[in-house]
């Protein structure tokens, strides 16, 4: 990693491809297709800067159940190909990069799209040096109620158990992963999405950008990140 960034971990939520695709006057689904094309560049650039962790926001729950049918179709659709391309790519092998993807996928998405997430799953399992992770059909609430789930019934197994903070953090989906050092949100609406990873970015950074997501750059995400960076130094946690 660049030795002038202290940022370890990065999250991004790509938000703006619909308005996006209004702006030129296209479909919902073209603005998809769009930010998928982004998520590359993007993916790239933190192949660049030697970025140890980045999480990407790939869908909530709600943009599974409550957005309409056809546009569910064409994500589902685009999460297909994404995830059979970046199974493809040699990148992966040569960077070292273990892809992780956490949230309730594998109870929402139809086979024919788990299918090539669980090979990419598989086939970056013992990779170490970078990490990748996606959320889809993700949930921070969902995340939170299953670690509790998970504490209530250890603690009937054992009513001297402590519940620390450590053991929180270890039966979360994101049990791997350290803290987030820094929340990206491109689109212009400042919000906070379905409890993103609420345990992990208690000591975030955020940066909010206008740009839409598919018009957000590898130049403007490097900036961003560097800047962020110098005030990590300055302040430290």
């Amino acid at each position: 990693m660049d030795s002038s960034l202290s940022i370890r971990h990065v999250v991004i939520v790509p938000d703006g491809n619909r308005r996006f695709a209004k702006k030129k006057r296209k479909l919902a689904s073209w603005g998809h297709v769009a930010g998928a094309k982004a998520m590359e560049n993007i993916l790239r650039a933190a192949l660049d800067l030697e970025l140890p962790y980045l999480t990407i926001w790939g869908s909530s729950v709600s943009n599974i159940i409550e957005r309409n049918a056809s546009e569910v179709k064409v994500l589902l659709e685009i999460f297909e190909r994404y995830f059979k391309r970046l199974g493809a790519q040699p990148e992966l092998q040569k960077n070292d990069v273990r892809v992780r993807i956490l949230g309730r996928w594998e109870e929402l998405f139809p086979e024919k799209v788990k299918k090539p997430m669980r090979d990419l799953i598989e086939k970056t399992s013992k990779h170490s040096r970078r990490n990748l992770t996606f959320l889809m059909a993700y949930s921070g609430v969902d995340e939170i109620l299953a670690a509790i789930s998970n504490i209530t019934e250890m603690k009937k197994e054992n009513q001297k158990l402590s519940v620390s903070g450590e053991l929180v953090k270890k039966n979360l989906w994101s049990a791997e992963l350290p803290p987030v050092d820094l929340v990206i949100r491109t689109g212009g609406e400042p919000h906070w999405s379905a409890g993103l990873m609420m345990w992990d970015v208690a000591e975030s950074q955020l940066a909010f950008t206008e740009t839409l997501w598919p018009e957000f750059s590898a130049k403007e995400f490097k900036q961003i990140i560097k800047e962020k960076s110098e005030i990590e130094q300055r302040f430290g946690r």
